[in-house]
């Protein structure tokens, strides 16, 4: 039988503080009543966002970020710089087939981005190599990783896991644009003048996703015990 899916567009941009909570309390929903989320969100100012076996040190040494605001991810990997990208967040609990296999929910996630990509005449494609150094770089997209999405050797598109009692929460990154802060990350803009991503884009890229994971039908509001546990979490309110 195929699980329904819903598919949420977080819109307008939230905080980062919002946006992981949101994604830790959709990770503990799915494990209380087995739902499958797709969540689609933006950015309301340039953040940092540690991986989650970090050191905060590591942070202080990349000085140049210091005046950021500043979260801490669910998922492992090196921080990474959130501002002019487009991120999406899937859970599914366990039981649902991609819950026991997720690397694979990592490979047709990312075909999915290849899929609409190349149809924008983008030509992308995954690494499908790891390297690892003795130090590791502090911005997870200086990282080299099998799954990642590169184009022209720019790694455009990252993404992290965290299981939990069999669940599966899987988040990523697509840079759409360099930032400010970190110039030596391309985005598709920068690597194609006319390249165009759009809220229909946005939508679209969640139905694809939904529908790998089951079966949506339409855009739904956050639930409302995922925003309370959200809320809660940071003791506010989403900005």
């Amino acid at each position: 039988m195929t699980p329904p899916v819903q598919l949420i567009l977080d819109d307008p941009p939230h905080s980062g503080a919002w946006n992981m909570a949101v994604d830790a309390a959709l990770l503990e929903e799915s494990l209380r009543t087995r739902a499958v989320f797709v969540r689609l969100y933006r950015w309301a100012e340039p953040t940092i966002s540690l991986g989650y076996f970090q050191k905060p040190e590591e942070r202080e040494s990349a000085t140049i970020f210091g005046h950021l605001p500043g979260v801490r991810r669910l998922s492992g990997g090196g921080a990474i710089l959130h501002d002019k990208e487009q991120t999406y967040s899937c859970v599914v609990p366990s039981g649902h087939a991609l819950a026991e296999q997720p690397s694979q929910l990592y490979d047709l996630v990312h075909t999915l981005f290849v899929e609409l990509l190349r149809e924008k005449n983008i030509d992308v494609h995954p690494r499908g190599h790891d390297l690892k150094n003795d130090v590791e770089p502090f911005l997870c997209f200086l990282r080299e990783a099998s799954p990642d999405l590169v184009v022209r050797g720019h790694k455009v598109l990252g993404s992290a896991q965290r299981r939990r009692r069999g669940a599966v929460l899987q988040h990523g990154s697509l840079l759409l644009q360099r930032s400010d802060f970190a110039p030596e990350l391309l985005g598709l803009h920068d690597l194609f003048d006319s390249f165009q991503w759009s809220p229909d884009d946005t939508i679209e890229m969640g139905r694809r996703i939904a529908n790998v994971l089951g079966n949506a039908t339409e855009i739904t509001e956050l639930p409302r015990s995922v925003r309370l546990a959200a809320s809660n979490t940071i003791n506010c309110v989403p900005d």
